[in-house]
Formats: structure tokens, sequence, C-alpha cells
């Protein structure tokens, strides 16, 4: 008897007929904590099942309650805001060059957003690399 609870526990996961929605009204933009989110009964195509992959994520839109989450609702948290004062890196052949920039967006780690270089007015795509770092260059 064991033996078939443990395979119909993994044949069935136990969140398979849940679905991950808004507790309450989130807002764009807003890091998403535990009690942001709660599991309802039924399974909603394309949405999340698992509490778990919301938490720690950012609401990429706003989100109001009771409504299902999708994946595509959600973002990796930003590490750069806009406006943001940050260091600008170039980094290629033994050459590296730190300045100063201005975000002109906001961005997670591993994305691309502009910066304006406050030396020379110049804007460029650069790459988030670290909370107020971003990259530039081959080596990004």
């Amino acid at each position: 008897m064991r033996m078939l609870l443990f395979l119909l526990a993994f044949a069935f996961p136990a969140n398979a007929n849940e679905t991950v929605v808004a507790a309450g009204t989130i807002r764009g933009a807003t890091l998403i904590g535990p009690a942001d989110v709660a599991l309802v009964e039924g399974a909603t195509p394309g949405a999340l099942s698992d509490m778990a992959d919301a938490v720690g994520m950012e609401a990429r839109i706003n989100l109001y309650p009771g409504r299902p989450i999708r994946s595509g609702d959600l973002r990796p948290p930003a590490i750069v805001e806009r406006n943001e004062i940050v260091s600008l890196r170039y980094n290629h052949g033994g050459l590296l060059v730190i300045t100063e920039g201005r975000a002109l967006d906001r961005a997670a780690e591993g994305e691309a957003l502009r910066v304006i270089n406050l030396a020379s007015r110049q804007t460029v795509t650069a790459v988030a690399s670290a909370p107020g770092l971003v990259t530039v260059g081959p080596n990004r």
C-alpha cells in the first residue's frame, strides 16, 4: 500500500490541480513576497502551479486579486533602476576603462539597457552585471 501511495505521489504531484493567483493587487515593478500570492484549486492553462516560481520575482504588469499569474507576468528583479548613477565598465584586450553613467532603463542581471556616459554624453547599450555596475564592449 505504501508503495502505491509513493508511486501516486510522483505520478500526480499535489500541486498539479492548483493555480497561483495574486492575493491582492500587485503593482508592476514590485517584488513579490509569500504573502502576495495564494494557491486556489483547479488548474489554469498557462498559469503557474507552484508558489516558489513567483516568490522573489518582480511583477512585469499590474496583477489583480484572484487572477492567475502566468510566467510572462513576471521577470527577475531589477538590479539597476532608471536614472540611477552606475559604473560603466569596458574591459577588452587588457584595457580597462571605468566611468560614470546614468541608466536610462531598468534592468535585471544580464539584461541589456541604455546608459548615457556622463563624461562624453554618448548613449551606449550595456548589460547589467551587478547592482550599480553595467558593462559594455565585446567581453560583456
